[in-house]
């Protein structure tokens, strides 16, 4: 099964697409980078964690929570959207992940359904 790690932030629209790509694919586990307004107003399902980090603070010290928050807990396949959210979130996760050692796969909900990028 594939764990699915998604930025849930700032963008226009780009709530719904999350929600969406969580909702029409069966995901092992489901881990969102988020901030506070995004913990407090994203409704999640059972298999969905929330990786809430300061948009203030430095790259960094984003890289350094992502990392300890997932370290141990992903193994198989990882999916990854950046849809949402902001450059510097995007740079943070995908440098925990490089960290960490995970393969990735790019993902995206598309007008066909979830594709990988």
């Amino acid at each position: 099964m594939t764990t699915l790690i998604a930025c849930l932030s700032t963008g226009k629209g780009t709530w719904g697409h999350v929600s969406r790509l969580i909702q029409d694919e069966t995901w092992e586990k489901v881990f969102l980078v988020t901030n506070d307004f995004g913990k407090e107003n994203f409704t999640k399902d059972d298999k969905t964690e929330f990786i809430v980090i300061d948009p203030n603070k430095s790259v960094i010290d984003l890289i350094e929570e992502i990392k300890n928050y997932l370290d141990g807990k992903l193994e198989g396949d990882v999916a990854v959207n950046m849809v949402s959210g902001t450059g510097k979130e995007h740079m943070a996760l995908l440098a925990a992940l490089l960290k960490l050692g995970v393969g990735i796969r790019l993902m995206a909900l598309t007008k066909d359904g979830i594709k990988e990028l």
